[in-house]
């Protein structure tokens, strides 16, 4: 267990249910800025809390247009306190190629670019931003994905770029998360300030 997010998964358990019985925690940032990285460290802090990917609900052609799939097969049916089942994207095959189930945890992660979009905002119990710029990130992520992945990249960087400009997550942060050397550093975010 990653010790220096003790502390954070302690008030993540202690803040109160947002959807149904489940405490819906969101883990967005740039693409590249370390989400899935901290997200499965943050789980493990948390018990192995479950966390969904929206790697796995958008596709090439709906790159940030999945709220309405996540809000039909993950925030109605938790928020009955009912299991939900999602589709999961093939981006080799082109198309949805299995189904994942997911119970009703007392915390449950969502991670990705996007994730405290405003659509999504009312079911959260918290937001969590990666706060590493964007220009960092994007390279970060390019050196992660190899030259194989670059016309990919030509056309996600603009994507995302009108994706925040349009519905912006980091001025409703709880949190801000700092990736440094040693560990995690986690700040009181914009939406937390006086």
């Amino acid at each position: 267990m990653n010790a220096d997010l003790a502390p954070l998964a302690a008030r993540l358990r202690a803040l109160p249910p947002s959807c149904g019985p489940v405490r819906l925690i969101a883990v967005d940032g740039h693409a590249g800025s370390g989400k899935s990285t901290f997200a499965g460290q943050l789980a493990a802090a948390l018990g192995d809390s479950p966390v969904v990917h929206t790697d796995d609900l958008a596709t090439h052609e709906e790159l940030f247009a999945w709220s309405e799939r996540f809000r039909e097969q993950v925030l109605e049916p938790l928020s009955r306190g009912g299991t939900a089942r999602y589709g999961v994207y093939d981006w080799v095959r082109g198309e949805f190629t299995e189904e994942r189930a997911l119970a009703p945890a007392p915390v449950v992660l969502v991670e990705g670019v996007g994730t405290g979009r405003r659509a999504l905002r009312p079911y959260l119990a918290c937001l969590l931003w990666m706060e590493l710029a964007s220009e960092h990130s994007w390279e970060r992520g390019q050196l992660r994905d190899g030259p194989g992945l670059s016309a990919f990249w030509s056309g996600w960087i603009p994507a995302e770029r009108a994706h925040f400009s349009a519905d912006p997550s980091r001025p409703y942060a709880d949190f801000l998360v700092h990736q440094g050397k040693l560990g995690y550093e986690v700040r009181v975010g914009p939406s937390a300030a006086p």
